[in-house]
């Protein structure tokens, strides 16, 4: 009897170590080099913006204060959320390329103007938002500053 016990304990155990693994292994681990090169907008939604403005899109207060991004009278204006993405605000970092390097955490996470585009038409038609217009690539391009030419592949 005490046999099958620790047999039941030792594959039990075994099952969760599998699925932890498996977890950490899964869609939503967070971003690296290789998956955010080529992400869209719901992947990187997902792989960035959901660690803080959480899977729901309804932001968290906690360590910080991180606003919902559905409901948010903000996104009316695609342009603002342009220019938070490429700029940062408040704690949030800018991830914008840039063609010199800032040597900072964030570094890995830049984006494309492209990538910027379909993020914020992403979030402004899911979580309960409706907004029928969209932005383009060509105007996040627009938006960085004319001394520092952008990149527009990450």
């Amino acid at each position: 009897m005490k046999r099958l016990a620790l047999h039941l304990c030792n594959t039990m155990l075994l099952l969760g170590y599998a699925a932890f693994a498996q977890a950490q292994s899964s869609d939503n681990a967070l971003y690296t080099r290789s998956t955010l090169r080529d992400a869209n907008g719901e992947a990187v939604f997902r792989h960035i913006c959901q660690g803080c403005h959480m899977p729901d899109a309804k932001g968290a207060t906690g360590a910080g204060t991180y606003p919902a991004l559905t409901g948010n009278p903000r996104l009316v204006s695609a342009q603002y959320m342009a220019a938070t993405i490429l700029f940062g605000r408040h704690d949030m970092p800018s991830f914008k390329t840039s063609a010199t390097p800032n040597h900072s955490f964030f570094e890995d996470a830049k984006l494309s103007d492209a990538q910027i585009a379909e993020v914020i038409n992403y979030i402004r038609t899911h979580f309960g938002n409706h907004y029928s217009d969209s932005i383009t690539a060509a105007e996040v391009t627009a938006m960085h500053p004319q001394d520092n030419p952008p990149n527009s592949t990450p």
